[in-house]
């Protein structure tokens, strides 16, 4: 297996869908053409405008770090919040590589005023390799993933793909 730089935004396809994160990894881009994602995109820009925000630090981008050192990832709903936990848990894991201690996260809801805490267990951090190799896997392989057909696919950027 070559050694690929995974993004969170990876980490955060697998758990949503994998047809997407093979899509997506093969340069396949369709988010520039959703509503949803720009929606999410000024969320993102207007809330916690006091915080230094999309802080690139190798393949990871964080949204923002608190005053108290905890990592924060802005999210509209909680509808794939699986994805948004692993994806924070990624950040927190690559942050321990780098030999940063203690990192705790957070996912922010701001429209729903809900904050999830996120930390990494030793569990997790297995779990996270685990992981790490199947997305290397299936963003190796040649053969696009099958369409998972969930409900989340109607609002999918990458509908249009899948179903048309």
């Amino acid at each position: 297996m070559q050694n690929i730089q995974i993004t969170a935004t990876q980490i955060n396809y697998y758990f949503v869908c994998q047809r997407k994160l093979w899509l997506f990894s093969h340069q396949i881009n369709m988010e520039h053409t959703s509503e949803l994602v720009e929606l999410g995109k000024l969320l993102h820009e207007n809330s916690y405008k006091r915080e230094h925000k999309e802080i690139q630090i190798g393949p990871i981008k964080i949204d923002f770090i608190g005053r108290d050192g905890v990592i924060h990832e802005i999210k509209k709903t909680p509808s794939v919040e699986e994805a948004h936990a692993w994806q924070l848990k990624y950040y927190i894991w690559y942050l321990k590589q780098l030999g940063v201690p203690n990192i705790r996260g957070e996912i922010d809801y701001p429209k729903l005023k809900k904050r999830t805490e996120i930390e990494l267990s030793a569990e997790d951090e297995i779990e996270l390799q685990v992981i790490l190799k199947k997305i290397e896997e299936i963003i190796s392989g040649e053969v696009v993933p099958e369409v998972i057909n969930r409900s989340i696919c109607k609002k999918c950027s990458y509908y249009e793909l899948c179903y048309v």
